[in-house]
């Protein structure tokens, strides 16, 4: 492995599993969790088990932010030790201030060579992204090259959801009071689509166990036929049904299927789509 000239940095929303931290490097900028008087790093002083199980029993639903300025400046400004560039990927600026924030330390440290991009998915597509540019900067890529890699893959990227509860989308805003009601009586489970960096609606499903298998099915006719395919089968305190989604999706896909994992979603994600959600995160062509 080679050292890159390169320094790598995303956010804490894309839940980037250790050994891809590591191998390329990346620092990570934490978002904030905010529960009652108390604020957590989200990744840092709270982890998603310990996240998810609070969540199970405390009354007080937690909110989220951003980091601060200061607080990307700090990480920026040491990820440019000792390299001569860096590149920040972060979580879509349609589901947070992340990447404004970012855009506005980069401003203050003009001494510094940084490309900020909006990669307009999170959680493991975002880590995808992070990977295959973290490849590429290993493999010489120049600052320019590797924006334009993590560019390249933001149409290939995607993201399905399946939240077991409508509660938690609703105090987000996601869905309305009435339309959490009618599908609480009537045990409809929503699947959500990340498109053009936004979630939204797809289609309604009566019951859990069809809502998965009908993600399953979405997420196969999208990839059919595509190449170089990445799942990521991603979860709020739901491995097991996450890790049947990505098997299920993996199998149907066949060779054309180059990695599959399975992660939890950070704290902060999972404080907007609530315990038991199940997501299937893919791209493709890279």
């Amino acid at each position: 492995m080679t050292q890159s000239n390169i320094a790598l940095i995303t956010d804490s929303t894309a839940a980037l599993p250790d050994e891809i931290r590591q191998r390329y490097d990346v620092l990570i900028v934490p978002t904030m969790l905010h529960w009652g008087a108390q604020s957590y790093r989200d990744g840092v002083d709270i982890s998603p088990q310990a996240f998810f199980e609070r969540l199970k029993t405390d009354p007080v639903h937690p909110t989220t932010s951003a980091f601060s300025i200061g607080s990307a400046q700090e990480i920026y400004r040491q990820a440019a030790t000792g390299h001569t560039s860096v590149l920040g990927l972060h979580i879509s600026s349609k589901l947070s201030g992340v990447y404004e924030i970012a855009q506005q330390a980069r401003d203050l440290m003009p001494d510094l060579t940084v490309k900020i991009v909006d990669t307009r998915v999170t959680a493991m597509a975002l880590g995808f992204v992070v990977q295959q540019v973290g490849e590429a900067c290993e493999a010489g890529a120049s600052l320019d090259e590797a924006a334009a890699l993590a560019q390249a893959m933001i149409p290939n990227a995607g993201i399905l959801l399946s939240p077991e509860v409508l509660t938690y989308l609703q105090r987000g805003g996601r869905i309305g009071a009435a339309a959490a009601m009618v599908g609480g009586l009537l045990d409809l489970k929503p699947i959500l689509d990340l498109q053009d960096g936004m979630l939204k609606p797809l289609e309604r499903v009566r019951s859990r166990k069809k809502a998965l298998a009908r993600m399953v099915d979405v997420a196969v006719e999208r990839l059919t036929g595509k190449t170089k395919v990445r799942l990521g089968g991603v979860h709020a305190n739901a491995e097991d049904e996450a890790r049947a989604v990505a098997q299920a999706a993996a199998e149907r896909l066949g060779s054309a299927v180059v990695q599959t994992t399975v992660c939890p979603v950070s704290p902060t994600v999972g404080a907007h789509i609530g315990p038991g959600t199940v997501g299937l995160c893919y791209t493709w062509g890279f």
